[in-house]
């Protein structure tokens, strides 16, 4: 029972222990706040006590001044005495201003250190997170690739769209005028495996870009679109971030380390954006294309994490 009890209260406070090192940044920069304020308040209580300290040690200074210029003290209090005296009087001053701010130094200190104890902590969290995204993106190219070399890239295109290949039957009519029926082989949209990508985001009426005229709309994106390419073309590299503000949409955290690397000479990726707009397998995109719908489903070819190909 006695052992039960302990493991119990063992689990128990590692379990608290790991949530404040999980919540460590958090704490740390609004104890860093917290502290700033508290340092810069100290300060100013320290303030208002400096005129006492500078009263009193003008007093001292006159007073040896006072005694220096007395004839009667001229042989016993030398121009050495009171310089020594002078120097002891300003030295105690600066143990006293040194005391007085010391508090709020040490918090502000304490407090900035808090900051940068925080930023250091979640620099190595997303050091380690870009890592793993590295290590996933790139054991899904490895994926992709082992695929296309078992069953060849039409395959490995189909599982990557989500559509198959089906035989459908149509009736049409000759140069006669008699009907027929004939077997096409056409790619449709496999809804099984229908999956947009976490970076797909639709452009609507929260954007406030977006109008309730559809040729607008296609006309608009068409343009980002554009825009976005040139860009990747002019810097090298675009962010999904800045294609998301280009776009009236709110930006992510993924959006931040994920994007578009442009290189002709060994291409990582497709060398150009594409937001998914003319989808042939999407008929909600068909339909955008088509004037019946004025939103549409964007989904990006973003290349991966780009921090890592930088």
């Amino acid at each position: 029972m006695k052992n039960e009890l302990t493991t119990k209260a063992l689990r128990v406070f590692d379990r608290i222990g790991f949530k404040l090192r999980k919540a460590s940044p958090e704490i740390l920069i609004v104890a860093g706040v917290v502290g700033t304020a508290a340092g810069i308040v100290m300060a100013c209580k320290a303030t208002l006590k400096v005129n006492d300290i500078l009263d009193d040690t003008k007093e001292q200074l006159d007073k040896i001044h006072e005694c220096a210029e007395n004839p009667a003290h001229a042989e016993e209090y030398t121009e050495d005495d009171m310089k020594k005296d002078t120097a002891i009087v300003y030295v105690k001053t600066g143990v006293q201003l040194v005391k007085l701010y010391a508090p709020s130094v040490i918090v502000c200190a304490a407090s900035m250190t808090s900051m940068v104890a925080s930023h250091v902590i979640l620099k190595k969290r997303n050091v380690a997170l870009a890592a793993a995204f590295a290590t996933v993106n790139e054991s899904f190219k490895s994926y992709r690739g082992r695929v296309k070399e078992r069953f060849g890239e039409e395959v490995e295109r189909q599982l990557k769209l989500g559509v198959k290949a089906m035989d459908i039957e149509e009736t049409s009519v000759d140069e006669n005028g008699r009907e027929q029926t004939v077997t096409k082989n056409v790619e449709v949209l496999d809804r099984r495996g229908e999956k947009h990508s976490d970076f797909a985001r639709f452009f609507d009426e929260s954007s406030p870009y977006w109008e309730k005229d559809s040729e607008y709309n296609l006309m608009f994106l068409n343009r980002q679109q554009d825009w976005a390419n040139d860009k990747l073309k002019a810097t090298g590299r675009l962010f999904l971030n800045e294609v998301y503000e280009a776009l009236g949409l709110p930006a992510t955290k993924a959006g931040q380390v994920v994007g578009w690397i442009y290189d002709p000479v060994h291409p990582v990726g497709d060398n150009y954006v594409d937001f998914g707009i003319y989808d042939i397998y999407s008929p909600s995109a068909r339909d955008f294309v088509n004037g019946y719908e004025r939103s549409i489903l964007l989904d990006f070819n973003v290349d991966g994490n780009i921090w890592e190909l930088m």
